[in-house]
């Protein structure tokens, strides 16, 4: 993870030797002005900001996918992503209805963050306050499902009623983005992440009584709605804030968590969290650094490079699952 790390912030359109990456970062100064001001100001931030991302995303796919006993559950699965697309999209497509002031302040990426921040957090609540009242934990997976398919509608009428220039913004946002985050920003991340990541770390005991079924953990001592509500939470705190500074991102979520398993070939979470937070943080690295097309001036989206690690995976997954159910 170190050596990526160090790789990702060499390359780019400009590629800066290893050696001068190590010396900006060890405080002594790069022998190029310009080289040190990259490095600090823009490529150090967004390494940072792939590591916080590909930990978050991992750890909330493993923790739903364990919760819901579905190897396809996902850190989106409870509509926190739809939430806050929904917030975006509000502010971006809605601003020509908001008076000129108003609307250029919403416009700038702290209202974007805010926005997307609400969205996701009222899905949240929605979701929090259904768990309470059902039991059952599938139906909150429903639940999830159905806030996510209404709070797409309303994107897609508000995407309809849009001029081209708003759909290109919004379609910008909706493709993820690492490189526009200041340094209170990832500091504010590391926050939330540092946060989910605790939560995560004190459900590992629960997790693994959960891996034989709900009546299994509770006939073990376990409060299986308290730590249900711990793990919904602890996701929703990763991918709310994940999504709010660096838009959704595909497949980490659902793709780290199975690598991690067909590795260390074990269903145990005290392996299984540390495992998944660094393998979702070099493959979040690894998908930067290709995003970036070292050596030319072209970036591509993250959500393209990730779908491409993410997807082979997802396809392999249904057609094991298949032959099993065969």
């Amino acid at each position: 993870m170190l050596f990526l790390f160090v790789i990702n912030i060499s390359l780019g359109s400009v590629s800066i030797p290893v050696k001068e990456v190590f010396n900006s970062l060890t405080g002594q100064s790069a022998s190029k002005e310009t080289w040190e001001y990259i490095i600090l100001n823009y490529r150090l931030p967004k390494a940072i900001a792939a590591i916080l991302v590909g930990m978050g995303l991992s750890i909330s796919g493993l923790l739903m996918q364990t919760l819901f006993r579905n190897p396809l559950a996902g850190p989106y699965v409870l509509g926190l992503s739809s939430g806050a697309s929904l917030g975006v999209a509000t502010v971006i497509l809605g601003a020509t209805l908001l008076p000129q002031f108003l609307a250029t302040l919403l416009l700038s990426s702290y209202g974007i963050i805010l926005a997307s921040s609400l969205g996701s957090f009222t899905v949240l609540l929605a979701v929090l306050a259904v768990s309470h009242r059902l039991r059952d934990t599938m139906a909150i997976l429903i639940v999830g499902l159905m806030f996510g398919s209404l709070t797409s509608a309303i994107v897609g009428t508000l995407t309809y009623f849009s001029t081209a220039e708003q759909l290109q913004k919004f379609t910008f946002w909706s493709l993820g983005n690492l490189g526009n985050l200041s340094w209170s920003s990832i500091s504010l991340l590391s926050i939330c992440v540092a946060i989910g990541l605790l939560l995560s770390l004190f459900s590992i005991k629960p997790l693994n009584s959960l891996l034989l079924g709900e009546n299994y953990a509770k006939s073990l001592g376990l409060n299986y709605k308290k730590s249900r509500l711990i793990i919904i939470f602890a996701t929703s705190i990763l991918a709310g804030s994940i999504t709010a500074f660096a838009g959704p991102i595909a497949f980490i979520g659902l793709a780290v968590p199975h690598i991690a398993k067909l590795v260390f070939q074990t269903s145990n979470h005290t392996i299984l969290f540390w495992s998944t937070i660094l393998f979702g943080a070099i493959i979040m690295l690894i998908c930067d650094s290709i995003s970036q097309m070292p050596g030319s001036d072209i970036t591509l989206p993250i959500n393209a490079v990730t779908s491409i690690f993410g997807a082979p995976i997802v396809i392999w997954l249904l057609i094991r699952k298949r032959k099993m159910m065969g």
